[in-house]
């Protein structure tokens, strides 16, 4: 049988502030070219990567320069800052972007497929974690760009409809590791738990420099002030180091130590094929997942026609790492499996909770709560682990 022969645009940030994850997100994405390459019957796919080193206006001549080229869909962006920069690129020129990250939610676009966890799918659940079991005073810290002032925004409105209450919020330029200050702030407040948004460099600074902060007055940060977070994955744990790298929350809806065969199956092939690193993660999977998705669209819709592929794409359904993984017909947004983790000191997260299944996107929240008027209905998820 012919193949159809498509070129692919793949664009992340490799080098940066937050080239860790952005490296494992590339590396899903190979990965799922060559297993497509090996296997498929019906389409061959050429990826075209590019690196715009956490530059805005560098992803946006990017982006224009691969749509020019008559490239129709590119898999990429990590930051929504970035994500934002670049869809009137691809609304200007009728390209697709497949955005394989978590994300805040509160958009939609006939030119994008989400392939990453929906605020119903990562922020509610910790919300409901943490004001169950751990507390309900948060101090809200992030890194100063839309991800982390609209989780923070989603967060307190939830919270606050939980009974508690977020005591501040403090920013930092995406990249700034002076965080002395804003650790004395908490240390201060002594809040149950912390939310993190920071991201890269700047979070794996707040980590180890918080941690030492409460050991050096006596306080076991890990049980009295947990830092629980939606971006927290397994490539950045070498990056905060031994000292500081076991007892944080996250939340999320893959993790590398799943059970399954298919989990298996990928993060042996992954290993196998980047035995450099950085390991695999939730963004790695999302962006395995976006590959694999527009593969069989592309197949389907025999064509790679902007509009005609995200037809396609509503009717396809993957038995991902992560469990069974469809797009949303009305969102263009994924059903994924929410978690809860805990990470340990030899790299990992052990699953605490997790959802019996897949749980619809609402990147509005409009079906999770109307606007945290009433207690929020996130997933009901299973005791893994206490």
């Amino acid at each position: 049988m012919t193949r159809t022969r498509y070129r692919i645009g793949v664009m992340f940030s490799t080098t940066g502030s937050y080239s860790v994850v952005a490296r494992s997100m590339l590396n899903g994405a190979l990965l799922a070219f060559d297993e497509i390459n090996a296997r498929s019957d019906t389409v061959q796919l050429e990826p075209v990567v590019v690196n715009p080193n956490g530059d805005l206006a560098c992803y946006r001549s990017l982006s224009q320069d691969l749509l020019k080229s008559g490239i129709r869909h590119v898999v990429g962006c990590y930051t929504s800052s970035s994500r934002k920069e670049v869809i009137p690129c691809f609304e200007k020129f009728d390209g697709m972007l497949w955005y394989p990250s978590h994300y805040e939610g509160f958009e939609s676009s006939d030119n994008v497929v989400y392939t990453g966890a929906a605020p119903n799918q990562h922020v509610l659940p910790l919300v409901d974690y943490l004001a169950t079991r751990v507390g309900k005073r948060a101090f809200c810290v992030g890194s100063n760009y839309i991800w982390a002032w609209e989780n923070n925004r989603i967060f307190r409105e939830a919270l606050i409809a939980r009974g508690g209450t977020v005591l501040a919020e403090r920013y930092l330029s995406v990249g700034d590791t002076e965080v002395d200050q804003v650790i004395a702030a908490i240390i201060e407040q002594r809040p149950d738990f912390v939310f993190n948004n920071l991201i890269g460099t700047s979070a794996y600074a707040f980590f180890r420099a918080f941690r030492a902060a409460c050991r050096a007055r006596g306080i076991d940060q890990a049980t009295e002030i947990p830092v629980a977070s939606c971006t927290l994955s397994e490539p950045e744990l070498p990056e905060i180091g031994p000292d500081a790298v076991e007892g944080h929350l996250s939340s999320s809806v893959y993790f590398s130590s799943l059970k399954s065969g298919e989990n298996a199956a990928f993060v042996d092939a992954y290993t196998q094929s980047f035995p450099d690193g950085p390991v695999s993660s939730a963004d790695a999977e999302s962006s395995y997942i976006a590959v694999k998705l527009l593969a069989s669209a592309l197949s389907q819709a025999g064509t790679d026609d902007a509009r005609k592929v995200r037809a396609a794409v509503a009717d396809q359904r993957l038995h991902a790492p992560q469990g069974d993984v469809r797009i949303d017909r009305q969102t263009f947004h994924a059903w994924l499996t929410p978690r809860i983790g805990r990470s340990t000191a030899g790299g990992q997260f052990e699953v605490l909770l997790e959802s019996r299944e897949p749980i619809a996107p609402d990147p509005y929240l409009v079906q999770s709560s109307p606007r945290f008027a009433s207690a929020m209905r996130s997933p009901h998820l299973k005791v893994v682990q206490s």
